[in-house]
C-alpha cells in the first residue's frame, strides 16, 4: 500500500467582505476591517490540501485568526506556492512590494518577526502579487455570492 505524501507549500488566501467586519481577535484585541478584500498569506508544511480545505470551510473549531475572517468572508480564493514554496515572510514582502496594504500588526505572524501576514488589497494588487510570486490557483474556492 502506497501513501501519497503531504505536499507542503505556502499559500495566499484572498477574502472579500461585503461589509465592515469588526470582531475582537484573541490576544490582537479588537480589529474593524472596511468592506473590501484582503489577502492572508500562510504556510502549510503539515499539508496544503489540508489546511486550505480547513481555511475555505465555514465550519471549524476557531483556532487560528485567519478562522475569525474565515468565517464570515462572503467569498474566498486560494493560491498556493508549490512545487518549490516562496517562504512565508518572503511572500508576505512580495505582498506588500506589489502594493498590498498591511493591516492589524500580529496578525498570523506570532511565530516570526513580520509585522503582519494579512493586508487589504487594492485592485491591481492581487494580479501583482499572483505575478510577482509566481502563485498557482488552488483547486477549491469558497463563494458565497
Amino acid at each position: 500500500m502506497s501513501v501519497c505524501p503531504k505536499r507542503r507549500g505556502t499559500y495566499v488566501l484572498f477574502l472579500n467582505f461585503l461589509s465592515d467586519f469588526s470582531s475582537d481577535i484573541g490576544a490582537l484585541g479588537h480589529i474593524d476591517l472596511p468592506a473590501g478584500q484582503y489577502c492572508y498569506v500562510g504556510s502549510a508544511m503539515g499539508g496544503l490540501e489540508h489546511r486550505l480545505d480547513r481555511h475555505l470551510s465555514k465550519e471549524k473549531k476557531i483556532r487560528w485568526h485567519i478562522d475569525r475572517l474565515t468565517i464570515v468572508a462572503d467569498s474566498m480564493e486560494a493560491f498556493v506556492s508549490y512545487p518549490d514554496p516562496v517562504p512565508e515572510c518572503e511572500l508576505a514582502r512580495i505582498a506588500e512590494d506589489s502594493g498590498c496594504i498591511p493591516v492589524c500588526h500580529g496578525f498570523g505572524c506570532s511565530d516570526c518577526r513580520c509585522g503582519t501576514h494579512l493586508f487589504s488589497v487594492p485592485s491591481d494588487a492581487k494580479s501583482a502579487l499572483l505575478k510577482n510570486a509566481a502563485l498557482e490557483a488552488y483547486g477549491q474556492s469558497f463563494f458565497t455570492l
